[in-house]
């Protein structure tokens, strides 16, 4: 089996030598048309840029215009179709004056179609970069065709950014105003309700009854101190009545000594101390047969008694007996008229204390029912304030956010002002395109000598398959069933060796004539530029 695999592949590779010169014939025909469609081709030039994104420094997580973590790809997609809309390539069209013949030809719409073909952004799949890229005719235009796209990136960004933070700025801006004229309405209605009812406010129900309860304090404390001034007022009006009745015994006394003055004048009639210190004793007796030891009237009684113990002890003893010295002693003022004026003037004094904590007591009295009207009407209030204020913690909440945003969105339009937010750099600008990017020389060549091979080899063995000549013994020994016992080879005559010998140099000479020829054109098309390795 190996032996007749070795044989088949010899069989083919003797069959490639035989046919040599059309092997070669067809790898020359395959070189010069490679040549030649490389030249007949048009000659088309790329150029690219390199251009990296910035992200702002400056708190990018809350003044960015853009989410946090937003991708290059995202930000390279939006811009993308702003650089390549219709309006900014028909501007770089007119400018750099691309594709003339095109436009005779077709609408512009078509032409702008036909380069956004030709352009190419990349992003990198590793950093914040990208490459834009233009391909072209002519070199010096894809190069400033390359470069203005670029430009066009960063201007795009630019003003998208700017407009952005101003659109948001402005929509944070509005929504704050808004936010506000309902929150404002909302604490003019709260405001206007706490203001009426500013007493009656749960917050306000504990002072309230702290106030209550002193108040309710100080009304027992007016109602004792009446009732201890009423007291004393009857204390004070048994005074004044018990002193009238000394008097008016005095006054029956001294009418007995004389026994010709009226009850009306025995008043004003003098006494003796003696007669006075009988008359008080007696006093003092009927004070005790009512009242104890502690009674201030008895201890008054006592002092007086004393002290007139100790007049008459001092006093000479001319004074002590006789109607003359009682009438001596007619001059001296009598010390009961004086009190009694003044335990009047006390007992005035009482009353008048007496009406005004009753006149205080029906102010408080009604501080009373005022209070306790508002301690009444807090859960009323608790439960209408509850219903005034229930969606007054979102709105001031929202509000909270909105001035929050309204400042970030502020800050991030002045950074976008200022071009200090993300932005576009242009890190390596487009060069000069030296050599074509379309057609490649070496792929067009190389597919051009493998089709000239292919085609070559191809033939080859597509003419032995058809041919149904015996070319090998074993062919003829399989086909007929019989050994060959021998095999007579090709005689050739002199005139077909001088025939073969002529062809033979004939085809050597062409062969080396035409590789020759084609390597200098390559030499001259390659020193002259129309050839780029």
């Amino acid at each position: 089996m190996e032996t007749q695999q070795r044989q088949q592949v010899k069989k083919y590779l003797d069959l490639l030598a035989y046919h040599w010169k059309f092997i070669t014939a067809c790898f020359l025909v395959g070189l010069t048309a490679g040549l030649l469609l490389y030249l007949c081709l048009p000659k088309v030039y790329k150029s690219t840029a390199l251009l990296s994104y910035e992200r702002q420094q400056i708190n990018p997580a809350r003044m960015a215009p853009e989410r946090e973590g937003r991708r290059l790809r995202d930000t390279v997609s939006t811009l993308q179709e702003l650089v390549m809309s219709r309006s900014n390539l028909e501007g770089i069209i007119n400018q750099f004056n691309l594709y003339p013949r095109l436009r005779q030809k077709v609408p512009i719409e078509d032409v702008i179609d036909h380069m956004r073909k030709n352009i190419q952004i990349v992003p990198s799949s590793r950093g914040d970069t990208f490459t834009v890229s233009f391909e072209g005719a002519d070199p010096e235009k894809v190069q400033k065709t390359t470069n203005a796209l670029a430009s066009k990136f960063i201007e795009e960004n630019l003003k998208y950014r700017e407009e952005r933070a101003t659109e948001t700025s402005k929509y944070t801006e509005d929504e704050l105003n808004m936010a506000k004229v309902v929150l404002d309405k909302k604490e003019q209605a709260m405001r206007d309700y706490k203001l009426k009812y500013f007493n009656e406010m749960p917050d306000q129900r504990e002072s309230n009854l702290n106030r209550l309860t002193a108040l309710h304090e100080q009304y027992q404390n007016m109602q004792d101190s009446i009732q201890n001034l009423e007291r004393t007022r009857v204390m004070v009006q048994e005074q004044i009545a018990l002193r009238q009745q000394i008097a008016n015994s005095l006054v029956s006394e001294g009418g007995a000594i004389t026994g010709a003055e009226t009850p009306a004048t025995a008043a004003n009639q003098p006494m003796t101390r003696k007669e006075r210190l009988q008359a008080l004793q007696r006093y003092l007796d009927s004070l005790l047969t009512k009242y104890t030891e502690r009674h201030p009237e008895v201890r008054r009684t006592r002092q007086m008694i004393a002290r007139l113990k100790k007049e008459i002890a001092a006093a000479p003893p001319a004074e002590t007996g006789g109607k003359s010295s009682a009438r001596a002693a007619a001059s001296q003022p009598v010390d009961e008229d004086h009190e009694i004026a003044q335990a009047r003037l006390q007992l005035k004094e009482i009353e008048m204390n007496i009406r005004q904590l009753r006149n205080d007591q029906k102010k408080v009295r009604a501080e009373i029912k005022k209070y306790e009207k508002w301690v009444a009407a807090a859960p009323v209030r608790e439960a209408e304030w509850n219903a005034l204020t229930r969606d007054y913690n979102e709105l001031r909440r929202h509000y909270d956010y909105l001035v929050a945003q309204n400042l970030q969105a502020s800050s991030a339009e002045h950074l976008e002002r200022k071009q200090k937010g993300s932005k576009f750099k242009i890190v390596d600008p487009a060069t000069y395109p030296d050599k074509p990017y379309k057609p490649n020389f070496k792929k067009i060549l190389l597919m051009t000598v493998g089709a000239g091979l292919a085609l070559a080899v191809g033939l080859v063995f597509g003419l032995d398959f058809i041919d149904t000549s015996f070319k090998d013994v074993d062919d003829l020994e399989e086909f007929l069933g019989m050994p060959v016992a021998c095999a007579v080879p090709y005689i050739e005559t002199p005139a077909e060796a001088r025939k073969k010998r002529t062809w033979n140099i004939v085809w050597s000479l062409i062969f080396t004539l035409y590789t020759v020829a084609l390597l200098a054109a390559l030499v001259y098309l390659w020193q002259q530029g129309h050839i780029i390795l």
